[in-house]
């Protein structure tokens, strides 16, 4: 039997944060129109959930971001996760490289 999952479950382990990658543009500024072949992930997106702050050398990290904030992140960081044909990703803290301030 398949599971369901829906992404507002999931909550994220200690020191990891859940994000929506952005769409990616399908034409560029000019009109241009790009292949999906072609198509790069953006990197960033909005934060779904935030899990617990983790520990290191005894040391309290705490999450820098919260539900809700656009963030940038790093190109290779995070583990790509998908549910219902939307991908999502799973990132450490310290792959989030800073808040996109609106």
């Amino acid at each position: 039997m398949a599971m369901t999952i829906k992404v507002s479950k999931l909550q994220p382990l200690a020191g990891y944060v859940l994000v929506e990658p952005a769409k990616a543009d399908e034409k560029t500024s000019s009109g241009i129109y790009l292949p999906s072949s072609n198509e790069e992930k953006p990197q960033y997106g909005t934060v779904l959930a935030c899990g617990e702050p983790r520990y290191e050398g005894g040391q309290k990290i705490e999450c820098q971001v919260k539900k809700g904030d656009q963030v940038v992140y790093k190109k290779w960081g995070g583990n790509d996760f998908e549910v219902n044909e939307t991908e999502y990703q799973f990132l450490k803290f310290e792959d989030v490289l800073a808040i996109i301030k609106k």
